[in-house]
């Protein structure tokens, strides 16, 4: 079995640097498109019990959907090949950990905490805004990790179709069979996915913490 060799890595480092920066911004905008979606959509899942069942069963069935299908299935229609393409693509498969965790943000929230901010004369907007979405947000935050560690793991297929970041290593190595290229786009990927995650962690603990200070001073 050949050693693993991390020589390319190191020679062009600033080419992968530059990928992963491509990548990174490839992911959060897909996301962000994502949340656009996933905040108002999970809102209504949260609020009308009776559409949360097909609303996370559709979104559930589109995430079955084989990566490289869905991208290629896309090709015929005006998105054609590349970056908006896999942005569709990458969007619609965060849906389901956004809705998801938004959802049992919201419903999570204790009914008597509510009840109380009525009780002082807020309006329903004002509760939303300032005790539900607030405390509902560590779980919300969940969701957003899981999505963005998948979207990055996920957006290396889109490569396949020249939307960029760090799958062309991936690809191009293949092609050439040049072990080392798909070696450090594999150990990109994983650097640039463990360092979201560990980012957003910490993101989860500091709003857990401040929901918890805030449980305190009620």
């Amino acid at each position: 079995m050949d050693e693993l060799r991390f020589d390319y890595l190191f020679e062009n480092w600033r080419e992968v640097l530059v990928m992963a920066g491509d990548h990174l911004r490839l992911c959060l905008a897909a996301v962000g498109l994502a949340l656009v979606v996933a905040v108002p959509l999970g809102m209504v899942a949260a609020r009308f019990r009776g559409l949360t069942l097909p609303i996370l069963s559709l979104l559930g069935v589109i995430y079955t959907v084989p990566s490289l299908a869905f991208l290629t299935f896309l090709i015929p229609t005006p998105l054609g090949i590349g970056r908006d393409n896999a942005l569709v693509v990458l969007t619609a498969y965060a849906q389901l950990f956004l809705v998801r965790n938004i959802v049992a943000g919201l419903r999570g929230v204790d009914a008597s905490t509510l009840e109380a901010a009525q009780g002082i004369g807020m309006t329903p907007w004002q509760v939303f805004q300032r005790v539900r979405w607030p405390l509902a947000l560590p779980v919300v935050l969940a969701g957003i990790r899981t999505a963005f560690v998948s979207t990055i793991s996920l957006a290396t297929i889109a490569g396949w179709i020249n939307a960029g970041g760090l799958g062309p290593l991936l690809f191009n190595g293949i092609s050439r069979d040049q072990p080392p290229m798909i070696l450090a786009g594999a150990v990109a990927i994983v650097a640039l996915a463990l360092l979201s995650d560990a980012v957003l962690r910490v993101a989860e603990r500091w709003t857990a913490a401040a929901r918890a200070q805030r449980a305190g001073a009620r």
